[in-house]
């Protein structure tokens, strides 16, 4: 752990204090360190939270590395434990379900950055294969976003008749489909596609449109639809 500088935090000016500077100039102005400063609030004992802050992104690597990381390794570093690790899952969820409630107020198809960011947050940090489904409305809002299906790191076994009779549940007018690659390649293999192709034709029999397909690869994405597979 690094140690402590000569001046504790609350010796700094405010203008350079982390959370002053975000209430005075807004959190995008802040560094990765800075940020995970105001959520730790406090440092330890010979080491104050800046220092803290950037040991962490160290240990880890990166600010997204430590919102995914569990809490066994969250809590290897000193200073931290399941009460920090508790809150900013907390704060994580949080931001999925804002992501959630924006696909419900806006028509989907039009925000597919929305689709994109609220998929990429929930499935890209998954140690294993995930297949979900965003069960639509008419006007193509989100009703629900349900994980249906888990794998292995290659491959989910995901039954057609189960995805139509939760979507017959719901009474969903279309839907979207949407799986992660664990080894962060965004590619679509010949067993994506086919099982694109059987839920489709599955969905169809109902007159439920499958409007998308998206692989979640780490940062990266891959969509069906602008591919012209659909």
């Amino acid at each position: 752990m690094p140690e402590s500088t000569t001046l504790s935090l609350r010796d700094w000016p405010a203008s350079e204090r982390p959370r002053e500077r975000l209430i005075a100039e807004g959190a995008a102005r802040l560094t990765d360190a800075e940020l995970l400063a105001v959520f730790l609030r406090t440092g330890v004992p010979g080491c104050h939270v800046i220092d803290l802050a950037r040991a962490t992104l160290t240990r880890f690597g990166s600010l997204h590395a430590v919102l995914a990381c569990g809490i066994g390794e969250f809590c290897e570093v000193g200073g931290l434990g399941p009460a920090r690790w508790a809150v900013l899952q907390a704060a994580v969820e949080m931001t999925r379900r804002s992501l959630a409630e924006r696909l419900r107020d806006r028509d989907a198809l039009t925000t597919p950055q929305a689709v994109r960011d609220f998929l990429s947050l929930w499935l890209r940090d998954r140690p294993h294969e995930v297949f979900a489904v965003l069960f639509l409305d008419s006007q193509h809002r989100l009703l629900v976003a349900e994980e249906l299906f888990r794998g292995t790191l290659n491959q989910a076994a995901v039954y057609p008749r189960e995805v139509a009779r939760r979507a017959l549940q719901l009474n969903a007018a279309a839907l979207i489909l949407a799986h992660n690659h664990p080894s962060g390649v965004a590619q679509a293999s010949a067993s994506d596609r086919l099982l694109t192709d059987r839920l489709k034709t599955a969905m169809a029999s109902l007159d439920i449109p499958v409007l998308d397909h998206l692989i979640i690869a780490g940062n990266a994405s891959l969509s069906f639809a602008e591919k012209g597979w659909l």
